[in-house]
C-alpha cells in the first residue's frame, strides 16, 4: 500500500526547506531523507583539507553517544564528566611542563578558536591591571599566518592587531620581526605551533630569547601565548627536545585543538595557564547552578559532555607510545608524499611535511596553461578534497595546494592519491597540446 510513511513505494514527501510542515513523519522517512542528502557531501576521509580528525575506534562513539546527553556545565549533576575534564587539564599540563603539573589552571572549550579567545582575553586583562589607564588601546603582535579567530578576537575586544607580513621566503613570525612591534601597549605575541598555511613551526623559543633581550634591557615585558591549535598534540611526542612550551618562563598560556591531532572528533579544544597568576582571578565566575558552587571560565556556556569524555578515552586508550606511534605515522605519510609530488617536475614544495604532517607545494617556473586551482579541481572529480589557496598580503603571488595528514589517512590511501594526481597532471600537461583528447572526467582515455 502507498502512504505517505512510505515514499519509496511512490509517494513523494518533500524535506522542509523554509517553513515547517504541517505533520510529522515517521522517525526512519526523516532519517533515510536526509541521510539520502547528506550523500551530496564530500568523503570526510579523503578531505585532505581539514584537520578536523575524521576517525576513531567504535568504543569512543559509543562513549560519545553515551555522554551526548550530559551538559558540560553542570558538574553538581555529572561530577564525573567533571572529574574526566580535570585529568584531561592535568594531563595537558605535564604533557607541556606546566611548573605546577598538579595545580594546573586550565579548561575544556569547544575548540581551539574558543580557547584563543579565553587566552586572550587573560592577556588583556593582565595588560589592563598593568597599566591602569582606559586611554590608551592595547596591541596583540601576530603573523600574518594566524588563524582567523586572532583576528577576530581584536575585532571583538577591542585590541589592535599587529600584522607582521610574509615577505620572501619568511612564511611566519619570526623573532626580529615581533621584537619591532612590541611597546608598552602590547597585551602579548601569538607564536604558532604549526601554521595551517604550510604546517611550519614558528621558531618559538627564539622568539621568546628576544622578548628576554627586550625586558631585559629595560623595554616592555610581553608574554607570550602559543596557539598549538595542531602541533601542541604533535611535538610533545615526536619533538621532545624542541622548547616550544611551559619550559619557556615567557610563555604565559597554550591552546590546542582535541579534534585536531588530539585525536577526537569535533568539537572540543584545551586551554591552559602557566599558573594561577597568568588567569586573573577576575575572569573566573563561581557560579550557582543546580544545586552546586563551581569556578568556569568559558564563552559558551551548555555544551554536551561527550568530546570530553573521548579526549580523557584518547588519552588513556593510547598513553605516551600510542600517540607516538599514530602522530609518526601520521607524518611519515607525509613525508613519504611530499617527497614524491616534489620529485615531479612540476611542483616545487613550500614544506616537507615534517613538522607538522602538513606540507603545501606550488607549481614550478615553467608550467603554463594550468595552475594550482586547476589541479584542485581534477582532483575532486576523483573524490579528493585538495585546497587550493593564495597566500596573504604581500605574497597573494604565491598559490599554493595543501595536504593535510591525519590519523587514518594510510600509506594506501597516499599511494591512491600519487596516482590520481600523476593522472591529473599528465591530462592537464595533454590538454595544452593539440590533438590529446580527454574524457569528461579530465582523465585520458
Amino acid at each position: 500500500m502507498v502512504t505517505e510513511a512510505n515514499p519509496v513505494l511512490g509517494e513523494r514527501l518533500t524535506p522542509p526547506k523554509d517553513r515547517l510542515g504541517q505533520d510529522p513523519v515517521p522517525a526512519d522517512v526523516a532519517y533515510q531523507l536526509i541521510h539520502d542528502e547528506l550523500l551530496l557531501d564530500g568523503s570526510a576521509r579523503l578531505n585532505l583539507a581539514t584537520f578536523v580528525t575524521t576517525w576513531m575506534e567504535p568504543q569512543a562513539r559509543q562513549l560519545m553517544a553515551e555522554c551526548v546527553d550530559k551538559n558540560m556545565i553542570d558538574k553538581d549533576e555529572y561530577p564525573q564528566t567533571a572529574e574526566l575534564e580535570r585529568r584531561c587539564v592535568a594531563i595537558l599540563a605535564d604533557l607541556w611542563h606546566a611548573p605546577f603539573a598538579d595545580r594546573a589552571t586550565g579548561c575544556s572549550t569547544t575548540g581551539s578558536s574558543e580557547a584563543g579567545m579565553l587566552a586572550g582575553l587573560a592577556l588583556k586583562r593582565r595588560w589592563a591591571a598593568r597599566v591602569n589607564d582606559r586611554t590608551r588601546r592595547p596591541n596583540l603582535v601576530m603573523g600574518a599566518n594566524v588563524q582567523v579567530c586572532w583576528e577576530k578576537f581584536c575585532r571583538y575586544w577591542d585590541v589592535e592587531p599587529r600584522i607582521v607580513p610574509m615577505t620572501g621566503e619568511r612564511y611566519h613570525l619570526d623573532a626580529e620581526q615581533a621584537v619591532a612591534r612590541c611597546d608598552d601597549d602590547t597585551i602579548g605575541v601569538v607564536a604558532i605551533l604549526g601554521s595551517t598555511f604550510d604546517g611550519s613551526y614558528e621558531p618559538i623559543a627564539e622568539i621568546a630569547a628576544a622578548l628576554d633581550e627586550l625586558a631585559g634591557a629595560g623595554g616592555p615585558d610581553v608574554p607570550i601565548h602559543v596557539d598549538g591549535a595542531s602541533g601542541a598534540m604533535i611535538a610533545p611526542f615526536l619533538d621532545p627536545d624542541l622548547r616550544w612550551d611551559f619550559r619557556l618562563p615567557r610563555v604565559a598560556s597554550i591552546n590546542t585543538s582535541g579534534h585536531k591531532y588530539g585525536l577526537v572528533y569535533p568539537g572540543v579544544g584545551w586551554v591552559l595557564w602557566r599558573d594561577s597568576d597568568a588567569l586573573p582571578a577576575e575572569l573566573i565566575f563561581n557560579v550557582s547552578y543546580l544545586g552546586g558552587n563551581m569556578p568556569t571560565f568559558a564563552l559558551n556556556f551548555s555544551r554536551p559532555g561527550s568530546a570530553v569524555i573521548a579526549q580523557y578515552y584518547t588519552l588513556f586508550r593510547l598513553g605516551r607510545n600510542g600517540f607516538r606511534a599514530v602522530q609518526q605515522a601520521a607524518r611519515d605519510v607525509a613525508t613519504f608524499l611530499s617527497g614524491e609530488i616534489g620529485a615531479m617536475p612540476e611542483f616545487r614544495l613550500i614544506t616537507r611535511g615534517d613538522e607538522l604532517p602538513v606540507f603545501a607545494f606550488t607549481t614550478a617556473d615553467g608550467v603554463t596553461g594550468w595552475d594550482v586551482f586547476a589541479l584542485s579541481r581534477a582532483l575532486r572529480e576523483r573524490g579528493w578534497q585538495v585546497p587550493a589557496y593564495t597566500f596573504p598580503a604581500d605574497r597573494q603571488d604565491l598559490s599554493v595546494l595543501r595536504i593535510v595528514c591525519r590519523n587514518g589517512f594510510s600509506h594506501d590511501l597516499a599511494d591512491l592519491l600519487l596516482a590520481d594526481l600523476r593522472a591529473a597532471v599528465d591530462n592537464l600537461n595533454a590538454d595544452r597540446r593539440p590533438g590529446t583528447a580527454s574524457g569528461p572526467s579530465g582523465f585520458r582515455h
